[in-house]
């Protein structure tokens, strides 16, 4: 597991050189200010909801001994809520919305690696990679939600909301991941072959995510290059895995 971690964000490595030798970049204009415009909803959304959150949760201390402090701890958990929502909603919304944009990327990638132009896999129409999109992040959002609202929970917990923040992570990062793994999926597998893939190649999800998430704690600069950067990272370690189970054939490298 720790491998693929590692083998996931590595992939990172060749993606910016990787999207101006393929000339890429206009491919993503759309994406990108998708990715925008949704990071500014949702941040202006999370600044506004934080504090009712807090006041909200602080009701629960009766007393008032102490009460300051508590409104301060239900403050800082109640953006903490927001924020790991707001990342969550985020993410899925600028995924499946740019699914249709980003799967030309990854074929144009898959092509530029294995020197084949012509597949055999499904072929798919704009409104129907739309749909796979929508479809695969509203499993994954609902999926995410579940796991997430308890590890939230936990956060109330002294110690113990150490490991429920590192798992929260995990989670966010397995399912950003996920999703731009599908973007070469989709061509190649129908919509529970890919959760099965995926599941079968967690690790490298994980890693993926990891630097996308990261990516986000960049001040705009993050949620600009997020999509073309993980896109082509995961496009890349996806073909790549494809490959080793020979599941897609290959010639030689188109220069």
């Amino acid at each position: 597991m720790i491998k693929n971690i590692i083998n996931g964000i590595q992939a990172y490595s060749g993606a910016l050189a990787l999207i101006s030798k393929l000339k890429l970049w206009k491919y993503f204009f759309i994406p990108m200010a998708i990715s925008f415009i949704t990071a500014v909803i949702i941040g202006l959304s999370a600044y506004g909801l934080s504090d009712n959150i807090g006041r909200f949760i602080a009701k629960i201390w009766i007393w008032d001994f102490g009460k300051d402090i508590f409104i301060s701890i239900s403050t800082f958990i109640g953006g903490i809520v927001v924020l790991a929502i707001g990342l969550i909603l985020y993410k899925h919304i600028i995924m499946a919305l740019s699914a249709p944009f980003m799967s030309p990327v990854s074929e144009k990638i898959e092509t530029h690696l294995t020197g084949v132009e012509t597949y055999s896999h499904r072929q798919t129409t704009f409104r129907e990679q739309l749909w796979r999109g929508i479809r695969i992040n509203m499993r994954n959002l609902g999926k995410e939600l579940l796991i997430t609202i308890p590890l939230l929970l936990l956060k109330f917990i002294p110690i113990v909301n150490i490991f429920s923040t590192i798992l929260l992570f995990l989670v966010q990062a397995y399912y950003a991941g996920f999703g731009n793994m599908d973007y070469t999926l989709e061509r190649h597998f129908k919509y529970r072959d890919s959760i099965q893939f995926v599941r079968k190649h967690r690790g490298i999800a994980i890693g993926n995510g990891i630097i996308f998430i990261l990516f986000l704690l960049l001040p705009v600069i993050g949620v600009i290059l997020v999509l073309p950067m993980s896109v082509t990272a995961a496009s890349l370690k996806t073909v790549s895995l494809l490959k080793e189970n020979q599941l897609i054939s290959e010639t030689k490298t188109i220069e």
